[in-house]
């Protein structure tokens, strides 16, 4: 798996879009959000469809095209140097064969950031643009308006990449060992989800695999994972990084799981790395060449996130 090309990081006064690309998104959050934003320096401006709600499917944030169109418009601004995601809940798979990727390509590299349904944007960015991405919160997230831990360790991603080239966890080594590879992953159901779909990545083999979830009942975590395993889609992974699994069953229940379906790959396995759906989240990117020491709990960045 090769390195992929790494966006320019943000200086005070970029201006920054953020777009519903899935579910609806509430207008006091969406405000929140912009304020952490504003005061970091940043110049956000938001979608003409940001606050829709689709008229007949209320858990869609307006209509597929228009949820394309408010993201492809953005990505193509000259005056956008990055694209938040507000939120995410589904309908990223429903707008992401609209995009016209031969025009998105030709703007060259900007900065993604998103988690949760944006697994399915992660993915897409990384098979058909070759670009890097970050696996970070989102504008209108409680995740993100509500935990300045999160927001801190987004901020220095985007400004100052290099202060947060190690990402520190507290995590336990579930299989020890250390492991080099590039990293990828996020949502473990929209990554189940995504196999057979045009332009899916055909493995995570070379990765360093980040996998995360939330309420999700155990059985449904091990059909998500037994797929990626009976699809060959896990073979050649380089190790493996647990994050949140917020609203999922008891980590006692969780942990023989995880460790059933992955010890057998026979590569490092971190636990508790924090990210994804949980209070304070870091942002890890994804596309980076890394190492992951799963016996002290880190992964570092071969380079900075972001150029």
């Amino acid at each position: 798996m090769k390195e992929l090309l790494r966006p320019a990081r943000l200086a005070p006064g970029a201006r920054v879009a953020v777009v519903a690309t899935s579910g609806p998104v509430p207008e006091e959050r969406l405000q929140a959000g912009l304020d952490v934003l504003r005061g970091w320096g940043l110049d956000p401006v938001t979608g003409p469809h940001v606050l829709d709600r689709h008229d007949e499917f209320g858990y869609l944030a307006g209509t597929d095209a228009d949820r394309a169109a408010d993201f492809q418009n953005a990505w193509c601004d000259p005056r956008v140097d990055a694209v938040l995601c507000a939120r995410g809940g589904y309908g990223a798979q429903r707008m992401v064969d609209l995009l016209d990727w031969e025009a998105m390509r030709a703007v060259g590299p900007k900065i993604l950031v998103g988690f949760s349904d944006i697994t399915v944007l992660h993915e897409a960015f990384a098979t058909r643009l070759g670009l890097a991405t970050l696996h970070g919160p989102m504008a209108a997230g409680i995740d993100f308006i509500k935990h300045a831990g999160a927001q801190e360790h987004l901020r220095a991603t985007l400004f100052a990449p290099e202060t947060v080239r190690t990402i520190a966890s507290g995590g336990t080594p579930l299989v020890p060992g250390r492991a080099r590879g590039v990293t990828l992953g996020g949502c473990l159901s929209l990554l189940a989800a995504e196999r057979g779909a045009p332009h899916a990545r055909p493995s995570a083999s070379g990765g360093l695999l980040c996998l995360e979830d939330v309420r999700e009942e155990t059985y449904r975590l091990d059909r998500y994972l037994t797929q990626l395993l009976r699809a060959g889609w896990l073979e050649g992974v380089r190790g493996v990084l647990l994050g949140s699994w917020e609203e999922c069953a008891d980590h006692a229940e969780l942990r023989p799981l995880l460790a059933d379906r992955l010890g057998s790959l026979g590569v490092p396995v971190l636990e508790d790395v924090g990210f994804g759906h949980c209070a304070g989240a870091r942002t890890v990117p994804f596309g980076v060449a890394a190492e992951l020491d799963a016996d002290a709990g880190t992964l570092t960045l071969d380079q900075p996130a972001l150029r």
